[in-house]
């Protein structure tokens, strides 16, 4: 039978129970070892468990070939990062092929890093949107590994595609753009902010009827928009969550964020879409983020003349160094590119009657 646990206190829950009744946890799914179940304080079904040895790094770095957790069957890796390892595996009761992103064990001793993780599952297992990746369960094995499990998508990201196509046409860029808006969108109407938008988060799902499927990826940055103690120390600190090359000037500054960064952060995706350069110079991260704070980045059709001005007065508004200056709602933002959806012909016939 499955069980929850709690990965702070141990507790272990035989009920439906989704958040530990002691501290408030949410709870990790583990295999039942058959303990005598002792209610915690507050209610519920709970039973303490011996503690686990904890896993060596060898046993995350190389789980292809083997069965985790008894439910999945790991095919192959795909991939690794400072924080997690990815799987390819197969759900051996539904036969489903899933990604699964394993926490590295030299981590997984890290209160934060277990922190973020568990923020990742909880707001990403709210999301539920066809432009979106969702978590589909949060589980540890019994050996103690902390994974994700996440539908495997079939596709390329977009910065694979950037790197083997060069610069988009408008039509086809205006689409990825749209539909990425559209994930946004979602997330910031559940007050959710990703943080760390970049092509290496986008995932292009091909072969469907309607054409490629754009996909936010990795929302393991993304927080809420309420104030988070957490996020407010590191910040104060000088460590900014993010990836430097796409920041907004207000995440360079460590302040508080709202869906207006994203939008930025999309803005100069955007712009690396149709011209294969960043709108910001600079011999290194450090001074490009200085070029965001001063707020002067490149003109589209200085790179791209061919390009309509129409979509580089769209792309300036996202760039705006005050959020107040750009547009309010990633749906707001979509509504603007939708004129170069189609390219070509419209939209300059658009431009010469304005």
């Amino acid at each position: 039978m499955s069980e929850r646990r709690c990965p702070k206190c141990g507790a272990v829950y035989t009920d439906a129970a989704r958040f530990c009744a002691r501290d408030g946890n949410m709870l990790v799914e583990v295999q039942s070892k058959g303990a005598t179940p002792t209610p915690p304080a507050g209610g519920g079904t709970a039973v303490r468990t011996p503690s686990k040895p904890k896993p060596g790094l060898d046993r995350a770095a190389s789980l292809s070939g083997h069965v985790l957790d008894s439910r999945y069957q790991v095919q192959k890796k795909l991939g690794e990062g400072g924080m997690s390892y990815v799987y390819l595996a197969r759900e051996v009761a539904t036969g489903h092929d899933v990604a699964i992103k394993v926490l590295s064990p030299k981590l997984a001793t890290d209160r934060s890093s277990v922190e973020r993780l568990r923020r990742e599952a909880g707001l990403a297992m709210r999301l539920d949107h066809p432009n979106v990746c969702r978590i589909l369960r949060l589980g540890e094995s019994e050996d103690g590994l902390i994974y994700l499990v996440m539908p495997f998508l079939k596709g390329e990201l977009l910065s694979d595609r950037e790197v083997k196509g060069g610069p988009m046409t408008v039509a086809a860029g205006t689409a990825v753009l749209r539909q990425v808006c559209a994930g946004l969108h979602h997330a910031h109407e559940l007050q959710i902010v990703h943080r760390d938008l970049k092509p290496e988060n986008i995932m292009l799902v091909m072969g469907e009827p309607a054409g490629d499927r754009a996909v936010v990826l990795d929302f393991g940055l993304a927080k809420e928009r309420r104030a988070d103690p957490a996020i407010a120390k590191l910040t104060a600190t000088g460590i900014i969550l993010g990836t430097p090359e796409f920041m907004s000037p207000e995440q360079i500054r460590g302040k508080q964020l709202d869906a207006r960064s994203d939008i930025y952060a999309l803005g100069i995706v955007a712009f690396e879409m149709f011209t294969g350069k960043l709108p910001f110079h600079g011999r290194n991260a450090q001074e490009m983020m200085i070029a965001r704070l001063r707020g002067h980045p490149l003109k589209l059709r200085q790179l791209r003349p061919d390009l309509p001005e129409g979509l580089e007065r769209t792309l300036g508004r996202a760039l705006e160094s005050n959020p107040e200056a750009r547009y309010a709602t990633a749906l707001e933002f979509a509504e603007a590119l939708s004129t170069f959806h189609e390219g070509g012909l419209l939209s300059k016939i658009k431009e010469k009657l304005k």
